[in-house]
């Protein structure tokens, strides 16, 4: 049998092929879009991706399943739990097989059985493997959403993502359900191959190990720790993430089916004076410099959002679906090619093409201004604060406002702050600030984009401010958006 896990950093997703070395067949579960990727691997490993499937229909990135069926020819496998409401739209167009808990299929020589597992959503269903030349006892198991490292798969998105108002306890239950059974189904040895680690919004506390048993997470999983359903309901839904706009879409999306992109095509380059041409219209262009660089001279009009691990989120959470995005580096083409297939991962796919570092040099030759977001120190920006002469805007997590908070802070948190800016005066500045900086240069420069000028950083956050030992609310205030 063989094993090979593919991981997004950016993502913090897993999928997973599982092959047969003596038939040469392979099946590939939760692919994300980049198949290309999958398509090498088997390619390296000498085996041909024969089937195709899910765990469930994702929130958090666009499935690549059909996709990835539709390149090598593969069948594909799709959830037939859940009910009418949760079944894949495309499933008949696409000829896919249709599972159901207590079916079972074959890899070659490796046996597949499908478990039904509702609670992160009604449809979700684990694989659970067994290497049948070795033994006739099971290997592991394929869990999607359903059980993470010391965690397990959140039950409210659908009331919290999808708008299916009413559905987070029912869906609780159904998981503290799936748990037990489960448990009591499948011996302790069985490895658990999870389809999110660290850093994911698909849970609240996800381990960063690749992988885990179910013995191991007997006793150290929070969610096994009791017996009782309504202490059970209340711990899973307490705390959980505010979930990124983007879930919404590709809660849609991946019901209805990707779009099919094909082989991929180079991101065309434009010309560095046609930059002016394309802010003067909806599109929105993305400066993929870091921070530090960008906050020293940029072009207005632009929102900077550094090509790093974390791009994807925000770009899930700050860009809009109906604009066309262009990207702006003063690198070469490299990173943009690698930021347009990021955009694709969460179906941003109108990405039109990307300008180089003669934008930068256009702009300042036709004698147009450059901006800039100023950094304020801590003891600097306490003085101001002293004498009313700033606002500042926390734009961290609400558990980090709630673990302590400039007095007199508005808490906005990144993700909604375009929800929160028309609210705010444009008169004295207005400091941003999260836990270390990162986060709040892009709200800044996010404020800028909204019309505001007078916006500075407070340089280092909120550490900076606790190191200058500054005075900070413990209690949350009323000033929460």
């Amino acid at each position: 049998m063989l094993l090979r896990r593919f991981y997004h950093d950016g993502l913090a997703q897993a999928s997973y092929m599982i092959g047969c070395q003596k038939t040469g067949e392979a099946l590939v579960v939760d692919p994300h879009r980049e198949v290309e990727e999958y398509v090498a691997a088997a390619a390296a490993e000498g085996v041909r991706i024969t089937q195709v499937s899910e765990t469930h229909i994702h929130a958090d990135f666009l499935s690549g399943g059909r996709e990835l069926a539709a390149r090598t020819g593969a069948r594909l496998l799709l959830s037939d739990e859940g009910g009418e409401e949760w079944r894949y739209h495309f499933a008949v167009e696409d000829g896919a097989t249709l599972l159901r808990g207590g079916d079972s299929f074959m890899v070659g020589n490796v046996r597949v059985d499908v478990v039904h597992t509702p609670g992160h959503t009604p449809e979700h269903l684990t694989f659970v493997i067994t290497d049948t030349p070795s033994s006739s006892h099971p290997l592991g198991a394929i869990t999607g959403d359903f059980l993470f490292v010391g965690d397990v798969g959140r039950p409210d998105l659908l009331e919290r993502a999808a708008d299916q108002e009413g559905t987070m306890r029912a869906s609780a239950a159904q998981l503290f359900h799936s748990i037990l059974h489960f448990a009591a189904t499948y011996p302790d040895h069985l490895q658990l191959w999870p389809g999110h680690g660290s850093g994911s919004a698909c849970g609240k506390a996800l381990g960063a190990v690749p992988q885990t048993t179910l013995g191991y997470e007997k006793i150290s999983n929070w969610a096994f720790q009791t017996t009782n359903e309504e202490q059970f309901i209340t711990t899973v839904l307490k705390g959980q993430p505010d979930p990124p706009r983007y879930f919404a879409t590709m809660k849609r999306l991946n019901r209805a089916g990707p779009r099919l992109l094909g082989a991929a095509t180079a991101l065309t380059r434009c010309a560095p004076s046609d930059l002016a041409t394309v802010l003067a219209t909806n599109a929105l262009v993305l400066d993929l410099r870091p921070a530090d660089v960008a906050a020293h001279r940029f072009i207005p009009g632009t929102l900077n959002l550094p090509f790093n691990q974390s791009f994807v989120g925000w770009a899930g959470w700050l860009a809009e679906y109906d604009r066309d995005i262009y990207l702006l580096t003063d690198g070469d083409g490299a990173q943009t090619q690698n930021a347009a297939r990021e955009l694709r991962m969460i179906g941003l796919d109108r990405v039109r093409g990307w300008f180089g570092p003669d934008a930068f040099e256009a702009w300042g030759g036709n004698g147009r201004a450059f901006d800039a977001i100023p950094q304020v120190e801590a003891t600097e920006l306490d003085e101001w604060l002293r004498k009313g002469e700033a606002s500042v805007v926390d734009v961290r997590a609400p558990g980090e406002w709630h673990a302590g908070h400039i007095s007199g802070a508005r808490h906005a948190p990144l993700g909604r702050l375009s929800e929160a800016l028309p609210a705010m005066a444009k008169g004295q500045p207005l400091a941003m600030q999260c836990q270390g900086g990162a986060r709040s240069a892009i709200a800044a420069s996010l404020a800028h984009l909204h019309g505001f000028k007078n916006v500075v950083n407070l340089h280092g956050g909120y550490g900076a401010w606790e190191r200058a030992g500054l005075p900070v609310v413990q209690d949350p205030s009323s000033s929460t958006v």
